[in-house]
């Protein structure tokens, strides 16, 4: 994966592990559900270094009750650290199971959108919204290019700073927040 330039965790070497390794990048990406952003991107790293590894294959063979265990040690990875233990260890499972353990093999030597949006939506824990914001990360910050994304990803794929997707640096994840504490304020989603 080339070097991306997503700044969200306030950490450098947080969002520097996100830029550069694709499994953290898609468990951060899984951690981000009623939580802040920053928390959640914050995940792989702490992770990591509870384990001493980020390695989907290492991970996918341990005791689920062993990762539960250390989701849950304080700080707690998660505000709900057992359920997302449990979806962690599924996409570990299912990156083992479809790609031999490589979370990049989802979309490298991929060039179509809606294809790499339908691997993203196979993954346990992600929906279309949270498949669509990592299609749209994954061009926005990483540099892929894939044909018909902008289709794929739907409204992610514009200029409005409405998810992670458009976060590069402390002023533009001000902007994210601002955009989404409107839209709830009118009763919106960020996909509106």
């Amino acid at each position: 994966m080339d070097t991306g330039t997503l700044a969200i965790t306030g950490d450098p070497d947080a969002d520097g592990l996100l830029n550069t390794d694709p499994f953290a990048l898609l468990l951060g990406m899984l951690l981000d559900q009623q939580v802040p952003m920053e928390w959640a991107f914050r995940g792989p790293a702490s992770l990591r270094a509870r384990l001493g590894h980020l390695d989907p294959v290492r991970i996918a063979a341990m005791d689920p009750e062993a990762l539960d265990a250390t989701f849950r040690e304080k700080p707690a990875l998660h505000r709900y650290p057992g359920s997302m233990a449990g979806r962690a260890h599924q996409l570990c499972q299912h990156l083992v199971d479809h790609y031999d353990g490589d979370a990049e093999a989802i979309w490298a030597g991929v060039d179509d959108g809606a294809e790499v949006l339908r691997r993203l939506q196979d993954l346990p824990g992600y929906g279309k919204e949270k498949a669509q914001i990592f299609l749209a990360i994954l061009v926005k910050r990483i540099g892929c290019h894939f044909a018909g994304w902008e289709k794929a990803a739907g409204s992610f794929a514009d200029e409005k700073p409405r998810s992670v997707a458009d976060i590069d640096d402390a002023a533009s994840l001000a902007e994210v927040r601002e955009w989404k504490k409107a839209q709830k304020a009118k009763g919106k989603a960020k996909a509106d």
